[in-house]
């Protein structure tokens, strides 16, 4: 079982509503992706703690049916 690109769009603009989200499947596989996530909540945050926001967006499914995530989050410039 896999999650595709909209349910993990989906997870993390309902937990960060003003993000900007870019999802991109890697191996065609559905298990792989990568998303670049921005977002004015991440400003004066450290690196760590924006993926963290975003994993907690993904409420548990990161290393189960979500298998890899590459994940970039930024504040917008």
């Amino acid at each position: 079982m896999s999650m595709n690109a909209k349910d993990i769009e989906k997870m993390i603009k309902d937990a960060i509503p003003d993000a900007d989200i870019t999802i991109r499947d890697l191996a065609g596989d559905g298990d792989h992706y990568a998303a670049e996530v921005v977002s004015e909540s991440f400003r004066g945050l450290s690196r760590v703690k924006q993926h963290q926001l975003v994993y907690a967006a993904l409420q548990g499914n990161m290393g189960g049916v979500l298998h890899a995530l590459a994940l970039q989050t930024s504040a917008p410039d």
